[in-house]
């Protein structure tokens, strides 16, 4: 398992995955490498505290052995139905830290929120591009009369949402990752409560001093300090128009 430094991942990482409960979304499509983050994470607190974590995967990609945490992890194939019965299952063990590795439907987007809301730390992956969209998808789960209810819940118990996609190495082989970072302070709760999603980007643009960032911000550093080219970044972003008059 490759460390969060070796995959040049944002050293908040290092800080998330440290707190004492609540809800870590790691977003990005198919193959932008939300496993490979989300296993050193995993591994970093491994290396630093005491935690039993539980993960739950379909299917396991990366095996950890248990360092200074206690880790369980269940092959969704192999030992449970599904994402929701494993983790209401794993919950009665008591684990600080739960692994969700995909959150897919509604009773395991339901239980996970409980599960953070009582004193557990949740990591979930959606296939989303980018925080506000992660948010609204979260929230367009449930029927309208009950989005008001779960904003409230959704906003009291994230953390942060970090949305990822790869880009070719310029120059070298391999890929480096670009991220949106969004992380839950104040405003963001506000936000996320009151529905105004389409704000958070202004506020991750404004909030580079405490570690959020738009993934245009990202594209912009990665293309200035020479490890991926414009053309690529242009590829990735969602709006190409403004980041190229960034960049």
């Amino acid at each position: 398992i490759r460390t969060i430094d070796e995959l040049q991942l944002p050293q908040l990482c290092k800080e998330l995955i440290q707190k004492p409960r609540g809800l870590i979304l790691v977003t990005g499509p198919t193959g932008s490498g939300k496993s490979t983050t989300m296993a050193a994470m995993i591994d970093h607190l491994n290396n630093t505290l005491k935690r039993n974590i539980i993960t739950i995967e379909d299917p396991i990609e990366y095996l950890h052995s248990n360092k200074k945490c206690l880790i369980a992890q269940r092959d969704l194939g192999d030992d449970t139905l599904s994402f929701d019965i494993a983790l209401t299952h794993a919950l009665r063990h008591d684990p600080d830290v739960i692994v969700v590795g995909e959150m897919r439907d509604l009773p395991t987007v339901t239980t996970a929120l409980r599960a953070a809301e009582t004193g557990h730390l949740v990591l979930g992956t959606l296939h989303t591009i980018d925080a506000s969209q992660t948010v609204d998808r979260i929230i367009d789960m449930y029927p309208s009369e009950q989005q008001p209810q779960i904003r409230l819940q959704f906003s009291q118990v994230l953390v942060a949402i970090l949305s990822q996609t790869l880009l070719p190495k310029y120059q070298s082989k391999g890929r480096v990752a670009a991220f949106e970072i969004l992380l839950a302070n104040p405003a963001v709760r506000n936000l996320i409560r009151d529905g105004k999603t389409y704000e958070l980007t202004s506020i991750m643009q404004l909030n580079n001093a405490i570690g959020m960032q738009t993934l245009d911000q990202s594209l912009t550093n990665l293309v200035k300090h020479g490890l991926a080219t414009r053309d690529e970044a242009l590829l990735k972003s969602s709006h190409p128009d403004r980041l190229e008059k960034m960049i």
